[in-house]
């Protein structure tokens, strides 16, 4: 009997295993900038080299950091170089986005400018456009495969995951559904992810979720536009928008400039 159980203790232990890390998930509850304490955004400045592939949508968030930076220099600052107490991202590279000009192709961008130009980088960030719109659950799986490769493959380098903007077609729409698809795998495998679709589905006070209002990207929904109407009924709120965003409310750009920091500090640390 000692033997045997000596047996399956090395079987045991001989099995490899690995702690999946705590999944970071960016939402709508992330975007009270003023809750991020000021010693993770330095931390993630001085620690984070980013690059950010993404067509117009995903320019929402480089729109919102960008309002930021102007209203407090000296605590968001962000350039392509960076340098001392200025975050180093690379906005727009790689080229293209997650559906842009396919669904595979980003994957190989990423994989050649982490092996060329890109080789200091230790953040990739890909956003999509419209294409989870239309996407399969196949579709989708490809996506997520293709990450978790390059994870692999780059073992240094963390990975931001995205969800896919709304487009008016509520709860039971296929772009929820697919949504659902992409934060169920983060959850379930300790992935970072960046979740665009329910940032915008509210307010900042976070009582409605418009999305299951027919909420579209650009904030309107069945009943008006909620960026709109709450600037209009909360005029103390204090918030530094952007001139613009692409395709949306400048409130909405605030509010993804807002998370993106809010997921810099999670990743460097804060709890």
């Amino acid at each position: 009997m000692k033997k045997v159980l000596s047996a399956i203790f090395v079987s045991v232990a001989a099995i490899p295993f690995r702690i999946l890390a705590e999944a970071i998930i960016i939402d709508h509850n992330c975007t009270d900038i003023s809750k991020v304490p000021s010693q993770y955004i330095e931390k993630a400045k001085s620690q984070f080299k980013i690059a950010y592939g993404h067509t117009s949508h995903g320019s929402q968030i480089v729109s919102g950091m960008n309002a930021m930076t102007k209203a407090n220099p000296g605590l968001f600052a962000f350039s392509r170089n960076g340098g001392p107490k200025t975050l180093s991202l690379f906005d727009g590279a790689p080229k293209g986005d997650l559906g842009n000009p396919d669904r595979t192709t980003w994957a190989e961008r990423t994989r050649n400018f982490l092996n060329g130009e890109g080789k200091d980088r230790n953040m990739i960030v890909w956003s999509w456009c419209g294409q989870v719109s239309k996407a399969s659950e196949a579709n989708i799986k490809t996506y997520l495969d293709l990450m978790s490769g390059l994870e692999k493959e780059f073992p240094n380098v963390k990975f931001v995951y995205m969800t896919g903007h709304l487009d008016g077609s509520g709860k039971n729409g296929n772009l929820n559904r697919r949504n659902e698809q992409i934060r169920d795998f983060c959850r379930k495998n300790g992935k970072i992810l960046f979740d665009f679709a329910d940032i915008e589905s509210y307010a900042p006070d976070g009582k409605i979720n418009y999305m299951e209002l027919f909420a579209k990207d650009s904030c309107d929904y069945k009943g008006g536009n909620w960026a709109d109407e709450f600037l209009r009924d909360n005029p103390s709120f204090k918030v530094d928008l952007p001139g613009s965003a692409a395709h949306s409310k400048p409130l909405n750009g605030a509010l993804k400039g807002r998370a993106f920091w809010w997921l810099l500090a999670k990743t460097a640390g804060w709890k």
